[in-house]
Parts: C-alpha cells; structure tokens; sequence
C-alpha cells in the first residue's frame, strides 16, 4: 500500500465522514420506527426513538462540516457525500411521513416542492462540476435546511409529540410550508446562478 493511498484511506475515515455516515446510517433506523409505530400499529414510543435517532442525524450535518473546517479535514469524498446524505434523510423521512399520512392533502405539494428542488439542484451541481464550475450555499439556502429539518422533526413526533404539545403535527405542517416556499426561492436562485454557464457551454 502506497502513501497516497493511505491518505486517501485517512480522509475516508476522518471523524467529519463518519459523521457522514452516521446520518445515513440513521435513516433506516428512523424510518423503521416510524413505520412500525404507524403502519404496524406499534407503541409510540418508537416516535420518541425515531425523533432521538433523527435529531443526532441533524446534528451530524452540522458537526461534520464544523470538524472538517477546524481540523483541516475536508476532502472530495466528504464534500460529494455530505449532500447525498441530507438528501437521502430528508426524502426518505418526507415519504416515510406521506405513507402514514402524517403529510396528506394539499400538504403533500409542499413536499414534492422540496424533494423536485432537491432532484433540480442535485442535477444542476453534477453538470457544472462537469464544468468545474462550483455553486456555493448560500445563508438563505441553510436556514431552508434548517426549518426544514425542524418541520419534519415535529411531524416525526407526531401523536406521540401531541400529548406534550397539541399543536405539534400543526407546527410541523405550517413549518414544511415555509420550507417548501424557501425551496422555490432558493431552488430559482442556484438555477439562476448556473444558467448562464448552461448557455455559455451551449453557444460554445
């Protein structure tokens, strides 16, 4: 095994990717609990179980950035993963939530708008790093992310969440609605952002 590899190797396994892969670990947990609580008509302490595991995930998201920064940790591999992860969470809880109808009626649009959104940009990165152009995140697009993952917080408590705070499915929903609309903006901006190179590439 040569040097290069076994740096390769390193930045793999650096604390900010396993937290990476953390999140992703996570996501069948998460899921798991939900659907047993809901489709098979499980205890709800498993809401509580699913919003413990699916709360750590959300922290990871920030924690492996912040490691990554701090010690010099950031990598290619890490910077490809981290969006696929959070991409992964959010879609699989959203659709997770839409199955057992905690997302339903014309709240489900306000899903499709953040899981379309995520499919444009996701499409629109991949192309213009065929380009080598980057698209950076903007602060509008991480409190997107924020709310975002707050929303589907309270929704994954659920009934469980309602004999603490009976509003809690409401605030999810009014949240998943504020997220959607940030989507469309910033979604609007990263297409804005990388269009022109879109046209350039063409007329060239």
């Amino acid at each position: 095994m040569n040097i290069a590899t076994t740096r390769g190797q390193a930045k793999t396994l650096s604390i900010p990717n396993i937290l990476t892969y953390a999140r992703i670990a996570a996501i069948p947990v998460v899921v798991g609990c939900v659907f047993a609580q809901s489709i098979l008509d499980g205890p709800l302490w498993l809401r509580w179980v699913a919003l413990a595991v699916f709360i750590a995930a959300a922290v990871t998201d920030y924690l492996d950035g912040y490691y990554a920064r701090i010690w010099d940790q950031q990598s290619a591999f890490g910077r490809m993963l981290d969006p696929i992860a959070d991409k992964l969470l959010v879609a699989s809880c959203l659709l997770m939530l839409a199955a057992d109808s905690s997302i339903h009626g014309w709240t489900l649009w306000a899903a499709i708008v953040i899981l379309c959104r995520e499919i444009l940009v996701s499409g629109l990165r991949e192309y213009l790093a065929a380009l080598r152009v980057s698209v950076p995140v903007t602060k509008l697009a991480k409190w997107k992310t924020t709310i975002q993952l707050v929303a589907i917080g309270f929704l994954i408590a659920g009934e469980a969440g309602e004999q603490l705070l009976p509003a809690t499915t409401l605030i999810g929903i009014i949240l998943l609605w504020m997220s959607a609309l940030f989507t469309i903006y910033t979604g609007w901006d990263y297409f804005r952002a990388g269009i022109h190179h879109l046209i350039k590439e063409d007329e060239g």
